[in-house]
């Protein structure tokens, strides 16, 4: 059984985030990775660019299919994790841990307190906790 890591925040579209001081590190959940399969694919945020909560930052592709990324946060994206473009089976592997997607400088710190806690996340994924 997973255990959604209780520093972490969650959305409803499966992304999570960890604040560091004014730098939000942001992946995709168990669960994601879990109903996506086999993710073959990354096509990530660009370094620079600015996102926004809840709009497509980035995308992957498993065998079942392609799926968009929302961001989790507003601000601008300050470090991608480069390995996971050549090794993007790593998000199967461990999606809370070194597979990371992005880490953004926070535009909006109040956003954070409309995602989810580790409780909240796993109540709504079926995980009992």
């Amino acid at each position: 059984m997973i255990t959604y890591p209780e520093e972490f925040r969650y959305t409803k579209d499966h992304e999570w985030v960890r604040l560091d001081g004014e730098i939000a590190t942001v992946g995709i959940t168990d669960h994601a990775q879990q109903e996506l399969g086999e993710i073959v694919y990354l096509d990530p945020p660009k370094l620079g660019a600015r996102v926004e909560q809840g709009r497509m930052f980035c995308s992957v592709e498993s065998v079942k299919a392609a799926n968009d990324v929302f961001s989790p946060v507003s601000g601008e994206v300050v470090e991608v994790n480069e390995p996971l473009v050549n090794e993007p089976k790593e998000l199967n592997q461990d999606p809370h841990g070194s597979a990371w997607l992005a880490r953004i400088r926070l535009s909006a710190p109040q956003e954070l307190d409309r995602l989810m806690t580790a409780a909240e996340y796993s109540t709504y994924v079926g995980v009992a906790t």
